[in-house]
C-alpha cells in the first residue's frame, strides 16, 4: 500500500512538472522588431529546439518567376537561422492550379539540388490572400 501511494505521488509530481515546463521559442518575421505579425497573428519562422517551422510564402502567379519568388522568400526564412534547402525535411504546397504547378515544377526542384524533402501538394479553392495562387510552407531541421 505504501509503495502504491509513493508511486502515485511520484507520478503526480512528474506530471505536474511536465505540464509546467515551457518550450523555448525563437522567432523571426521579415526583420520586424516584434518578430511576428500581430494583425493576422502569425510568425514567419518559429524555431523550437533544432526544428524550424516556416509559414507559407505566396505567389500571385504560377510561372517560373512566381515559383522562384516563393522559394527565394523561403530561402530567406531558412537563412534567418542559418539553414538551407538541404535542411528541409517536409514541404507542404497549396495551389489553386495544380496543372500549372506541375508544368513549372523545375523552378521549385532547382532549389533542392536533387535532395528532395517529404512533400504534400494540394489543390485548393483559395488561399488566405484571395489573389494568391501558390503557398508553400516548410519544416527544417538544424544539426544538433
Amino acid at each position: 500500500m505504501r509503495t502504491s501511494i509513493t508511486l502515485a505521488l511520484l507520478l503526480l509530481t512528474g506530471a505536474t512538472f511536465a505540464q509546467n515546463k515551457n518550450i523555448k521559442k525563437e522567432k523571426w518575421h521579415w526583420n520586424d522588431p516584434l518578430k511576428q505579425d500581430t494583425t493576422a497573428g502569425y510568425v514567419q519562422v518559429l524555431k523550437v529546439d533544432n526544428v524550424l517551422y516556416i509559414s507559407g510564402a505566396v505567389a500571385l502567379d504560377i510561372t517560373p518567376a512566381g515559383i522562384t519568388q516563393v522559394y527565394r522568400a523561403l530561402e530567406k526564412s531558412l537563412n534567418s537561422f542559418g539553414a538551407t534547402f538541404q535542411n528541409v525535411v517536409k514541404e507542404n504546397l497549396y495551389t489553386t492550379d495544380m496543372e500549372a504547378m506541375q508544368k513549372h515544377n523545375a523552378a521549385r526542384k532547382a532549389f533542392y539540388k536533387g535532395d528532395f524533402p517529404a512533400a504534400t501538394w494540394m489543390q485548393i479553392s483559395r488561399l488566405y490572400m484571395p489573389e494568391a495562387k501558390l503557398e508553400v510552407e516548410l519544416v527544417a531541421h538544424l544539426p544538433k
